[in-house]
């Protein structure tokens, strides 16, 4: 369950709506939206994903795994339109809106040009990336935006051999525990072997199927 994060400015009801058609036309797709939340309104943040029409899908609080247990399988939550998963950076809603918040089940790297460093170290709001209580680990890999400038042409290099040798890293610091989600700039961007961030994500995806470094090597049972 690997996921490449996009950020867009946009009203956020617009792309709720896409996500909303996807999910609807898709219905054995699954979609997690971790966001950075700065919705201040009470209840504000679940008025918008419930006038996007999807809380239908929405995978419930109570079902997330604590204290480091097993993440339900897709075909589990296909079956009961647990279809989108979404965390908050504010611990509060949880509680008052059933929204998960992130840093109960979920660890992170440093973003941004630290992130870059050759060294897989935790943000300041995650635990330790070897901390097992969290059941998921998200990779950061992208530097820091200069005055809204993003690196375009150096993200043909960070997202070819840098990427892997990062991933490797950071499984390792998480206590041999691969990345369910990876955050990129430009995904489209790379140079040279490995496969960029597509590349990146068949690797992660082998390696928490099956222990292989490439889904297509996964057998199908």
């Amino acid at each position: 369950m690997t996921l490449l994060l996009l950020y867009v400015h946009r009203p956020a009801i617009d792309t709720l709506v896409e996500i909303e058609v996807f999910l609807s036309a898709n219905p054995s797709e699954i979609v997690t939206i971790i966001l950075e939340d700065h919705v201040q309104t009470p209840n504000g943040l679940k008025g918008v994903f419930t006038k996007a029409g999807l809380m239908k899908y929405m995978f419930p609080v109570k079902n997330m795994p604590k204290n480091g247990e097993d993440w339900p399988r897709v075909s589990d939550m296909v079956t009961h339109n647990h279809r989108l998963v979404v965390f908050t950076s504010v611990e509060s809603k949880e509680q008052t809106e059933g929204i998960a918040y992130q840093w109960n089940y979920m660890v992170e790297n440093k973003y941004g040009d630290e992130g870059l460093e050759g060294e897989c170290t935790n943000r300041v709001n995650s635990s330790a990336l070897n901390d097992k209580t969290k059941a998921l680990v998200l990779v950061n890999h992208f530097r820091t935006i200069q005055a809204l400038k993003p690196h375009l042409m150096m993200a043909c290099v960070d997202n070819s051999e840098p990427l892997l040798t990062m991933l490797e890293a950071c499984a390792l610091a998480a206590g041999q525990r691969y990345a369910n989600f990876l955050a990129v700039d430009f995904y489209k961007m790379s140079k040279g072997s490995g496969g960029g961030a597509f590349g990146a994500v068949d690797k992660l995806n082998g390696e928490l199927l099956c222990g292989k470094d490439d889904v297509h090597s996964c057998k199908v049972h």
